[in-house]
């Protein structure tokens, strides 16, 4: 060991008069210490995370190898140059480019790696529930301007150039804007609230407090579209649906929409036989689900007739309309057939004759 050491002096002593060589020297040495660092994260590191389950660490250490071998090696450049840059003339040009450099290979790995782990916590929408199919999109393009303005200031920083200047008018230029657009960006910070907060998803069946009724087909940045049940699409501006009360037939627990017939038995009737009526009817029914079970409620003794309701439960929202014309038809039918009377108002009309005379 002492030997290695007296040697590696004279070799110093011998090359202070050289500053070329000292510097390549310093080069050839940052050149052997990255690739050892390559190594060692390609060795010790790769072995120790093929033990997970995941294939996320196996991607994010294939990305490493640039960036980390380049860094050790650019850092050996910048230290080349100030050895052999006496006189300080080659670091005026050789250091900023070495920076930008850097700055741009740390960004583009940065780029990759943002869209590596919103990929994977996309595909984990059960446990990260804000990264959805329709927010990842969203998510990237916002990291990467991110990204870009944070390299692009790094980069005039590493060339001396004054910012102060140019962060002032890009505030007023972007207060400007924010004025002149203030509709736009209304709907597109309420479009970001609205795929945080989730209130509804594609294909859910909602309900505004203006009275629009159907499916959702679309989330987007500037507004939302509903499909009616008369196949009309309706465009909805996403500061309105932010405001908005907004009732989620298909939320809740899942495929389970409870639907509601009315129906009213004339005094008299047989309200056992009424009662087993209607739940015969909703039991027979396909689209009705078994579990839970259909029910029947006897809810009022009304002016005309003693009022019922059959209680239902499908599936799917879109079948609400359907189903339940289904099962009026049904009742209908059954009632006739089982002589049970479906009463309606009726009023009498006494004409009062008045005195002549």
């Amino acid at each position: 060991m002492d030997a290695i050491v007296e040697l590696y002096n004279r070799w110093t002593t011998f090359l202070e008069p050289y500053p070329a060589l000292r510097a390549l020297e310093t080069v050839a040495v940052f050149l052997v210490l990255a690739w050892l660092v390559d190594r060692l994260i390609t060795g010790i590191v790769s072995r120790m995370v093929a033990r997970t389950e995941t294939d996320l660490d196996d991607k994010l250490l294939a990305m490493m190898h640039r960036p980390v071998f380049s860094t050790v090696a650019l850092l050996g450049v910048l230290l080349a140059v100030y050895e052999f840059d006496v006189d300080g003339d080659l670091s005026v040009w050789a250091v900023p480019v070495v920076k930008t450099i850097l700055i741009f290979i740390w960004m583009v790995f940065g780029l990759r790696f943002s869209r590596l782990i919103l990929g994977a916590f996309k595909d984990r929408t059960e446990r990260f529930e804000f990264i959805q199919p329709t927010t990842e999109p969203l998510l990237r393009n916002a990291v990467a301007v991110f990204l870009l303005l944070a390299a692009a200031y790094a980069i005039l920083l590493a060339w001396d150039i004054e910012v102060t200047g140019l962060v002032a008018s890009a505030g007023i230029v972007g207060l400007a804007l924010s004025f002149a657009a203030q509709d736009t960006l209304a709907n597109l910070f309420a479009g970001v609230a609205i795929m945080t907060d989730r209130p509804y998803a594609l294909g859910d069946y909602i309900i505004l407090d203006s009275g629009e009724r159907g499916e959702v087909t679309h989330i987007g940045l500037r507004s939302t579209r509903l499909l009616t049940r008369d196949d009309v699409e309706v465009s909805i501006p996403n500061s309105v649906m932010g405001a908005a009360k907004i009732v989620n037939e298909a939320s809740g627990v899942p495929n389970r929409y409870r639907i509601r017939v009315k129906v009213g038995a004339g005094y008299g009737s047989d309200i056992d036989l009424v009662m087993k009526v209607l739940l015969e009817i909703g039991k027979a029914h396909e689209k009705v689900r078994a579990e839970p079970e259909p029910r029947v409620r006897f809810r009022a003794f009304g002016e005309s007739s003693l009022d019922f309701e059959l209680l239902c439960w499908i599936k799917k929202p879109a079948d609400r309309g359907k189903v339940t014309h289904e099962l009026n038809c049904s009742v209908y039918r059954a009632f006739a057939k089982a002589g049970i009377s479906i009463p309606f108002p009726q009023r009498d009309l006494y004409i009062k004759e008045m005195p002549v005379g």
